[in-house]
């Protein structure tokens, strides 16, 4: 029990320490894990010999990510991805598996040996990849799509390949017809999680939701991630896949949220154990005794990855950039690696030492993989896409018209509306992708940067009769608007702000008429919201109507003294002291108008939500 509690409290200062660190410098917290794991492992201060049982159990942080990536695609979502999984997923698996195999058979293995290897390093690491992805908000991107759909079918591509081992084998096993009856009945496994979860587990989250407690719903969710795993890996398929498929089928699930909401936790924990253990069974001592050689091959793995996703890329017509960041997203090797090589030979297709040394080449590779997102995102990304960016539009104004800046979600209902009445318009947006895709829908813009002078000149801004800033980014936008306020300062500026701040550095531009994006769309939910619970319309409009007058006097006093947090807060404090008062005083005079209401809970039938209503009254609706 001592030493449990001791390897506890070792795990999670090496996350409290070196995450944060990692964070801090730029490097993200995948790679603060790994380096923590080299550490505190056998090969580093040794606080931690067992390696093998702690990866084993944090395997499962692996499980409940694809549990709730799962949950997160609903099945209309995934069949959507079918071109993505079976097309670009198999390629990419055959392209990288012949390349890496080809290479091996060269170095003198067996072409069973070179085979299982090349299939073997062809995968990636599904947990990295993804919370890396995550971690940088990139998984809905079109390269964070297409590496899911790829790291998807690899995980689909383990059922063949651990069935066609015995055949490959040195131990007579595919004489017995082994291989084939473990494929039959990993198929049959997948269609029995697949019944099961479509039919039996929402009945049981409904029994469960109605009659026991959060704990025990939590409970529950682990228990059917768990049972899964536990059948997935009984007909020795992923159990990561099964995992997947599990939160696929609750997808649709009304209960989808809470699920998310009570797993996330362990998902974050274990997960980050993983991370710790994949560094801790870094065999240090192998890359001390023979580091060129791995530097070498693991070079050659990550190069040689890239080059066939480069290439698939190529082939599929897909944006050069984003295939650069899939290749490289993909470039390394994968934990199902370490379980392939092992059973390969045990198999006799490897000896020890070509098993122990692929090992450790696919370790180095997901020790640097973090670095390979580093790379793209401030080397190569800024460098590379600066040099392929396209020439600016030619801009066709004619003059006594209006300009938008900025075609994002406030751009663009402005711009829907003045078309509506027929208005000229010269609309301009500096995003290509978001240039491209309006244009697919008929609106008119231009790709430009309105903070360029010669770009406003191009759209005539002197001729204009009106000018409206959208930018979204806060920086951008008040240097469009300083440019503007200089060059042409009898054009009318009307300016979306995103934050008080940003509204602030527009009025030290001498703007005056600044829309702040998420106001008004807050005092129309305030007034909704009151009205949901009872408050009488004149009050509920009134309300909201003197917090209204008085956050635009906050802003105007606040505009003097923003720089000087004291002022600032002190501001703050004597506004809202003052709202408060003028509050108290309208409630006074209503209990001298009417009579003091009594607002009691109740129940909405069905919905089995608390509301507020005045006793004996019908609650409002809007």
């Amino acid at each position: 029990m001592a030493q449990m509690l001791v390897q506890a409290a070792i795990f999670l200062a090496c996350a409290v320490l070196a995450v944060p660190l990692s964070r801090k410098l730029g490097l993200g917290a995948v790679l603060g894990y790994l380096f923590a794991g080299m550490l505190i492992g056998p090969y580093g201060l040794k606080l931690i010999d067992d390696v093998q049982a702690i990866y084993e159990f944090s395997e499962f942080g692996v499980v409940l990510l694809l549990f709730i990536i799962g949950l997160e695609l609903q099945p209309s979502r995934l069949w959507v991805l079918r071109k993505q999984v079976f097309g670009l997923g198999l390629l990419q698996v055959l392209g990288t598996g012949l390349a890496m195999g080809a290479v091996a058979w060269g170095f003198g293995l067996k072409w069973q040996a070179a085979l299982v290897a090349g299939l073997g390093l062809a995968m990636s690491s599904t947990a990295l990849v993804l919370q890396t992805l995550a971690e940088k908000q990139q998984l809905t991107t079109r390269h964070g799509r297409n590496a899911f759909a790829i790291l998807l079918f690899q995980d689909l591509a383990v059922i063949p390949i651990l069935a066609a081992l015995p055949f490959l084998g040195s131990g007579g096993a595919a004489h017995d017809g082994g291989g084939w009856m473990d494929a039959l009945k990993a198929v049959g496994m997948i269609v029995g999680v697949v019944i099961g979860g479509r039919y039996l587990t929402r009945p049981l989250f409904s029994a469960i939701a109605r009659f026991g407690s959060r704990e025990v719903f939590t409970s529950a969710a682990l228990l059917i991630v768990i049972g899964v795993t536990l059948l997935m890996e009984l007909v020795g398929l992923s159990a990561s896949l099964g995992a997947f498929l599990a939160g696929v089928l609750l997808a649709d699930s009304e209960y989808r949220h809470e699920l998310e909401a009570d797993i996330e936790p362990f998902k974050g924990l274990l997960l980050g154990l993983f991370f710790i253990a994949v560094g801790m069974s870094a065999n240090l001592a192998l890359i001390l005794k023979q580091p060129l050689l791995l530097l070498a091959l693991t070079l050659g793995l990550l190069g040689i990855k890239a080059v066939v996703v480069m290439g698939l890329g190529a082939a599929f017509k897909a944006p050069t950039s984003s295939t650069r960041k899939l290749a490289l997203s993909l470039a390394q090797g994968g934990e199902f690696a370490f379980v392939l090589f092992g059973v390969a030979g045990g198999f006799g297709i490897f000896t020890e030492a070509q098993a122990q040394l692929l090992v450790v080449v696919v370790t180095v590779s997901m020790l640097l993989s973090p670095l390979l997102f580093i790379l793209e995102e401030k080397v190569l990304g800024p460098w590379l896409d600066r040099k392929q960016e396209r020439e600016f539009d030619t801009i066709e104004a004619d003059g006594n018209h209006v300009v938008i800046a900025g075609m994002g979600r406030v751009g663009q209902v402005v711009a829907r509306v003045l078309n509506m009445k027929k208005i000229p318009l010269t609309v301009l947006d500096v995003d290509a992708a978001q240039v491209d895709s309006l244009r697919k829908f008929g609106i008119k813009v231009y790709y430009g940067d309105a903070s360029r002078l010669d770009m406003l000149e191009a759209a005539k801004a002197g001729e204009a009769r009106l000018f409206i800033l959208a930018i979204d980014d806060p920086e951008a936008s008040y240097k469009t608007a300083e440019l503007v306020r200089r060059h042409f300062p009898g054009l009318p500026i009307l300016a979306r702000a995103r934050n008080r701040q940003h509204a602030y550095k527009l009025m030290d531009l001498g703007i005056t008429k600044i829309y702040r994006e998420t106001w008004h769309m807050s005092l129309e939910l305030a007034h909704t919201a009151l009205l949901r619970l009872a408050i009488p319309q004149s009050e509920a409009a009134m309300t909201v109507a003197r917090f209204r007058d008085h956050d635009i006097q906050l802003l105007k006093r606040q505009y003097a003294v923003y720089q000087d947090e004291a002022k600032l807060i002190q501001t703050s404090n004597d506004v809202r002291a003052e709202l408060d008062a003028l509050l108290e005083g309208d409630r006074e005079d209503a209990s001298e108008a009417t009579p003091e209401r009594d607002y009691v809970a109740v129940e909405e039938e069905g919905e089995g939500k608390g509301e507020a209503r005045q006793a004996g009254q019908e609650t409002p609706t809007t």
